[in-house]
């Protein structure tokens, strides 16, 4: 089993968050939104086919509490497991723009208010950038840490159509150059492979789009099918099959390999904290285990980022040199 997460054939979140602030940070995740514009069905959209109840949210016992209450719960039990010390303030579940400016104003400050909180995550979506929203975060970010974890899911359309997104890749890619424009936070984004239809070709080219992007981060996410979802009346119905491990291990593989060199992995898959609301794939449901199963994948394969990543620089030939020397030491 790996020692942690770090020393591994690819650039890690942690890697990133220790080289920005020279010390490990741990994420706090807390829920403080419970709508987003396609459960309110805003312009005909529907529910995202893979989202359950909870919006993606890691404490499903969130919504019953505060989010100071939240902050002290779940930090508690983050620094008895890590002996952490630093953290940043995750605002993850639905869409964390899909309110007031007042409420955001109000959530950041209570994040900030803590001694041991460096900053804050926000998770949220291409069609809920208002320039109100990017003035916030570049004021905060004046002041403290701030990132911006944006779903794109796909750069292709038909996958997003699937999804029921309400977005196209276009949508993506205006609103990731909005932020990047008329903000300097921490920009980040995450990407689903495993719809139907998806090719070899599909990755390789979600690859050369995101090397060309003004991101520091991915992350990258199986389509799994949890409970009363969309996509588990699919799965019954035998419309959906969710992908299976082997496929998305080489998945993986392609895309990282073709991968920019600097952009940082928060991780390789999915996992379904509920277990018991996972329908499949089960591998989803072990954390480690897939990890783990991953790593060795790219070990058997001699694999490493930014492996067939033409290096335009200096700096880049380094790094890309970093990740290859780690492949020997798995």
């Amino acid at each position: 089993m790996e020692k942690g997460w770090s020393g591994l054939p690819y650039h890690t979140i942690a890697e990133h968050y220790q080289r920005l602030f020279a010390k490990k940070v741990y994420k706090i995740p807390v829920s403080v939104v419970d709508d987003c514009p396609n459960r309110r069905g805003l312009k005909g959209m529907q529910t995202c086919v893979f989202c359950d109840v909870w919006g993606s949210a890691a404490n499903s016992d969130a919504a019953l509490m505060q989010l100071e209450e939240q902050i002290l719960k779940y930090r508690a039990a983050i620094q008895k497991k890590y002996k952490a010390q630093s953290f940043l303030v995750y605002f993850q579940a639905y869409t964390n723009t899909f309110t007031k400016i007042s409420a955001l104003r109000a959530n950041f400050d209570k994040a900030l208010s803590f001694d041991d909180v460096l900053g804050f995550v926000v998770g949220t979506r291409p069609d809920c950038l208002s320039p109100a929203v990017l003035d916030l975060w570049q004021e905060y970010h004046e002041k403290s840490f701030v990132a911006v974890e944006l779903g794109a899911q796909s750069f292709f359309d038909d996958q997003l159509l699937f999804m029921r997104r309400g977005h196209t890749a276009e949508d993506s890619l205006k609103a990731i150059g909005k932020i990047s424009k008329a903000t300097k936070v921490d920009l980040g984004i995450h990407l689903i492979f495993g719809s139907p239809g998806e090719t070899t070709e599909h990755i390789l080219e979600t690859a050369r789009i995101v090397n060309d992007l003004p991101i520091t981060n991915v992350k990258l996410h199986n389509l799994h099918v949890l409970t009363n979802t969309p996509l588990e009346k699919m799965f019954h119905e035998g419309a959906f099959s969710p992908i299976e491990f082997q496929d998305y291990a080489d998945r993986v593989q392609l895309f990282i390999e073709n991968l920019r060199p600097d952009i940082a992995l928060h991780r390789l898959a999915a996992f379904a904290p509920r277990w018991e609301e996972l329908v499949a794939p089960r591998w989803t449901s072990d954390k480690m285990g897939t990890h783990q199963r991953l790593v060795d994948h790219l070990r058997e394969q001699k694999s490493f980022q930014s492996k067939s990543f033409a290096a335009q620089d200096e700096k880049s030939s380094s790094l890309k040199n970093v990740w290859a020397s780690r492949i020997q030491q798995l």
